[in-house]
This record gives C-alpha cells, structure tokens and sequence, in this order.
C-alpha cells in the first residue's frame, strides 16, 4: 500500500507523493509560485547528529520551494516557547519543532492549534496534544537492536551498562523500556546497569567510568545517542579496554545515531554497532508533511512510498516511523536483527559533505 492523501484528483494524488513536485496541488492557500514561510527550531547545536540535521534542512527548504525562519531552543521547553511566539509574530505558516521536554511542550501545541498553524514534530512526539505529522524512526526498535546485537555477542551472559538519554523524552523512555523488555524477555542472563543521563556527555562518562571500577567484568555498553561516545571511548581507553573486537578485554560498544564519526569508529574497531538514525530524512519530510498540511492534503496509517510506516498512535495523531537500520562492521544478523556494513553507501552518514 502506498502512502495515500484525501485528494480529489489523480494528478493531485501525484503531487503528494512525490516531495520534491513542483506540480501545482490546486490548493487555495498557495500557489506554484509562492514560497510559503515556515518556522524551525532546532533542538541543540551541540551534537554531530543535531548539526547534521541543522545542515540538512535549508537543502530541504528548497528544494520544496519554501521560504525559512529558523531558532535554536538549545535543549530548553521554555526557549521553544518563544522561539515559537516569534514565530507566530513573523507570520509563520507552519512549525518544525523537536521538543525535548515532549510532555512540557503541549501548552505551546494548543496555542499553535488554536491559531490553524501546522505543527510536525522531529524525532520526538509529545506526550499530549495534536501536531499534523511526526517524523520520527521507531525508536523501540532502536533498544531492541542494541538488545539484540549485544546479547548475541555476549552470548546470553554477563553485564551490560545502559546510558540512558533523558527521561523527559518520549525517545529516552522508547530506548530504555524496550532495551530492558528485551534483555528480560531474550536474554535473563546478562543484567543491565541503567544509567540516568539526561544526554550529557560527561555525566555519562562520569557514571560509566563508577560501573566499570565497581564491576570490571562489564562487557557491553548501550549508548542511547552518540552525545555519550567520545566519553565513553575515553574510559574505556583509561581502563585498557579499548582493545581489538576479537581481543579478551573488549568490550562491545552499540550507539543510537549513525553520525560519520561513529561508522568511523566501527570500521576501525572501536566500537561495534549503532542504529543509524536518519538525520537528513529527518528534515526532508518534516518539511515535506509541513508543505504538505499548508496546501490542505491529509494522510492514512499504512506503508508509504519512502520505506516507511504512517501508524497512528493516538486519535488524532500520526506519525510517520522512518527506516532506521542497524549497522555492523560485518553486516551480519544479530538475534534475527539484519544489519548494515558500516561502508554502506545509502548511510547518510557517507554521505556528509
């Protein structure tokens, strides 16, 4: 089933499907030739991840022939909020947001709503309220492949650390509870070490380096985001355990992000999978479904033309659950999880000029 809109035409039908048409929808809110203004805030600036995607969306912005505000809520509910009341006042006809705080956030939706401005939400899905689309991978599936990968490579025994993001997020919560259902449900033998991090690098460092020196026969660590790597790359070298993946010392390193640095890394040894999170998709059809609300178009739950799935997890509220796929330096499966070599050329993460 391909990805369907409430459209009265066969023509019009085309032109949703295809992000980059240029082909006019018959909308009476705007023509082929305007160029509608949208407003996006970025979440932070302080992660290979969240850079590549403040990268990424002004490609995307024109290629759809939109017009761009942009702010930086740098990890703070209360700056998106006005962020986004300067959005308003410059007369935005939708909003891009990847609220990190997904229940503090639902004030801000009711007023957008309330004023008929289009809401899509990046990477995160508030805990309440109503937005047109989120754009989001599953990211349950993100802690059952770390789950996966490394009680495979554990082989069902020992300790594991699990760095958690934070826990205000509906992505933090995602990884966690799936990491943990999973290692209970497939793998009794291995215990985890969860970790509270709230996404700060250090703290994870800090609260790895305490696991490692109290349990020095740990042999698995569960990034939930590539914030915690070079932290964690940096113990695991202080305590001589950056050693070769067929070495006995080593110790098997997942992440959640697919930034360049991290295929890096797995290529050359230093840590052994991550789930590639597709930042440059990410902008792509947040801005798309954004076009998309403004011109009037409506969407259904179902497979959609982009390797994706539109399910609906609440009345009211879609979301569409990007690929997201596992990547490995063999390319292997793990626990019935396929993966992806590390050199892939279809990771964005390749692709990063």
């Amino acid at each position: 089933m391909r990805l369907r809109t409430a459209l009265s035409s066969t023509a019009s039908v085309v032109c949703a499907l295809t992000l980059l048409s240029a082909c006019d929808s018959g909308s009476t809110t705007a023509s082929s030739g305007d160029k509608p203004l949208v407003g996006v805030d970025y979440p932070r600036s302080d992660t290979d991840f969240w850079n590549s995607y403040i990268k990424y969306t002004p490609e995307s912005a024109k290629q759809l022939g939109l017009s761009l505000k942009t702010t930086n809520s740098q990890n703070d509910v209360a700056k998106l909020t006005a962020n986004v009341q300067t959005f308003i006042s410059q007369g935005v006809k939708g909003v891009a947001m990847a609220p990190q705080d997904t229940a503090a956030i639902a004030p801000t939706l009711a007023q957008l709503g309330a004023k008929k401005i289009p809401v899509v939400t990046v990477d995160t899905r508030p805990d309440s309220g109503k937005v047109f689309m989120v754009v989001r991978a599953d990211n349950r599936a993100y802690g059952e492949k770390a789950c996966q990968f490394l009680g495979t490579k554990l082989g069902g025994k020992g300790k594991v650390v699990m760095l958690e993001g934070g826990l205000d997020s509906i992505n933090g919560r995602d990884r966690t509870e799936a990491f943990n259902d999973c290692m209970k449900k497939n793998y009794p033998g291995i215990k985890v070490f969860g970790e509270a991090t709230n996404w700060d690098g250090a703290v994870a460092a800090q609260k790895l380096q305490t696991d490692l020196t109290a349990h020095p026969d740990i042999k698995g660590v569960y990034m939930q985001s590539s914030f915690a790597l070079s932290g964690t790359l940096q113990v695991l070298k202080q305590k001589g355990l950056l050693v070769d993946p067929k070495g006995k010392k080593h110790v098997f390193v997942v992440s959640n992000d697919g930034i360049p640095e991290e295929l890096k890394d797995i290529a050359a040894g230093k840590i052994d999978a991550t789930v590639s999170q597709p930042a440059d998709l990410y902008a792509k059809y947040a801005l798309y479904y954004l076009k998309a609300a403004i011109d009037g178009k409506t969407f259904k739950p179902g497979k959609t033309d982009h390797d994706s799935t539109i399910i609906q997890v609440r009345d009211g509220l879609l979301e569409d659950q990007l690929s997201a796929p596992l990547v490995t330096s063999d390319g292997a499966s793990y626990g019935g999880v396929a993966s992806v070599k590390s050199d892939d050329s279809a990771l964005w993460g390749n692709n990063l000029g």
